[in-house]
């Protein structure tokens, strides 16, 4: 395919294929049946002094991180996120242990749900089927059904709304019901603003154009940390492109300083993810970072969060990088679903 400078919706739907830009339009329903879902699974509620775990990898565990950071300083045990093959160290046996594999075959998932095991945990698993499905109901682990047919990291909104709901459940955090179905109404209000049907001067539409052709480096703080970190793995998977991010205030001691060669380098920009929230000087680091490296940069950006509450924020910020991404990649004239070098990757392993 050819690359466009248009991002009319017929200019995306020609090169976007298997309709990824649909399923990000989607989120606002996907709050909403992810709440139906796990309530569906009938969980009964459980004190874990041990806190929450949450095992997952890649698209499946991203929801762990923005849960976390939409709990913010409410939540009243820790939630710790566990990418690899097993559990931290610390896991103790009155913990809950939160599986999340949306193929339901994720071998460091599996690896981490037989240590829960061993450890005695309670154990808790969101899947769509797969080894980890038949694994949990064998055992009798409860199963929070997930709906088929995504991307893994499509279904975003299914793994930041059975996080939170795992966390209530076990006593790491408050129930959020009300966050999440007016974080799900002001979604359907910015869906409209930055959809495909927008004008090219909309925020999602002039994000992408001008990070086009560039190295973006999203940077974020407190609530916006994990959201930069989804900008980066978004545009990565969706639009082919490297991408980094990182946080403020430690940029500011180290990242700062590579902006320098920046520009002898390559076409590199900056976007800072802003929160109303935000400590004063983290506010005034982002200014003060912007305008020292805009010499250097081809285009900088500073992105506020949208909603009242810090749920409705959070989402507004990765529906806003979901969008930013699919539309990067239809200016590269590339679909933004298939992901061949993971699969490739996958089947080496597969073979030992």
């Amino acid at each position: 395919m050819t690359a466009t400078l248009e991002l009319t919706r017929e200019a995306i739907e020609r090169i976007d294929a298997s309709r990824q830009a649909d399923d990000v339009l989607a989120l606002p329903d996907q709050l909403r049946d992810a709440l139906w879902r796990v309530e569906s699974a009938s969980l009964e509620p459980h004190d874990a002094p041990g806190g929450l775990v949450i095992a997952g990898m890649g698209g499946s565990a991203i929801g762990g991180e923005l849960a976390r950071a939409a709990l913010g300083d409410r939540a009243s045990r820790p939630i710790v996120l566990a990418r690899d093959y097993g559990l931290p160290p610390w896991t103790t046996p009155d913990a809950t242990v939160l599986c999340a594999s949306y193929s339901g075959n994720t071998e460091e998932t599996l690896a981490a749900y037989e240590a829960a095991g061993a450890l005695g945990t309670r154990r808790i698993v969101a899947t769509t089927g797969g080894k980890l499905a038949a694994s949990a109901r064998a055992d009798g682990v409860p199963v929070i059904p997930l709906p088929g047919g995504f991307q893994p990291r499509a279904a975003v909104a299914y793994s930041i709304v059975v996080a939170l709901e795992v966390a209530g459940l076990c006593g790491a955090g408050p129930r959020v019901h009300l966050e999440i179905d007016v974080a799900a109404a002001h979604a359907e209000q910015l869906v409209a603003e930055w959809g495909p049907d927008a004008p090219e001067d909309s925020l999602a539409k002039e994000l992408a154009l001008g990070l086009h052709g560039t190295i973006p480096q999203v940077a974020g703080s407190g609530l916006t940390a994990p959201i930069a970190y989804r900008w980066k793995t978004q545009i990565n998977e969706n639009a082919k492109t490297p991408c980094f991010s990182h946080e403020l205030p430690e940029l500011d001691h180290n990242e700062i300083v590579g902006w320098e060669g920046a520009a002898a380098l390559g076409q590199f920009s900056a976007v800072f993810l802003d929160d109303s929230d935000l400590h004063p000087r983290i506010q005034q680091r982002i200014e003060l970072t912007r305008g020292l490296i805009a010499a250097q940069a081809a285009a900088t950006y500073r992105v506020e969060s949208r909603g009242e509450h810090r749920t409705e924020r959070l989402v507004s910020l990765v529906l806003l990088g979901d969008l930013v991404s699919v539309y990067l990649a239809v200016l590269r004239g590339v679909d933004p679903t298939p992901v061949e070098v993971i699969e490739r990757l996958k089947g080496e392993l597969a073979r030992g």
